[in-house]
């Protein structure tokens, strides 16, 4: 019902810069927070950075200052600028969002994840 297509992952030098984005697509009625997570291999997916659907923001501490969350609700997409990366970003990043889907006079909101792009930094 509702799909979520990332893009934007790749290779990059230690110091260099990546933009992810994810675009959501579906029987969407409204998306509410969106979100990035990523995870390394051996550890616990981890929350990057989480945008409201007013556009208030929040980062884990090790990216403040480096990346950058953002959306586009006309499109029904978020972004997620990485700069100034660093081995240890090195892992599959992953989008989520709250989406809101009507079904006849049922309104339902769920969780919704994209299928993950990997994002390797070399040192």
């Amino acid at each position: 019902q509702v799909q979520l297509v990332e893009s934007g992952g790749g290779l990059v030098q230690a110091g260099g810069s990546l933009r992810l984005s994810c675009a959501a697509s579906g029987s969407i009625f409204s998306i509410n927070a969106m979100g990035w997570y990523r995870q390394a291999p051996g550890k616990q997916r981890e929350l990057v950075a989480h945008i409201t659907s007013g556009g208030s923001t929040n980062y884990v501490d090790s990216v403040k200052g480096r990346f950058t969350i953002s959306r586009d609700n006309a499109k029904n997409t978020v972004y997620l600028r990485m700069n100034s990366l660093k081995p240890e970003d090195t892992a599959v990043y992953y989008c989520n969002s709250r989406v809101t889907t009507v079904n006849g006079i049922y309104r339902t909101e769920s969780d919704y994840w994209g299928q993950g792009t990997q994002v390797t930094v070399s040192s």
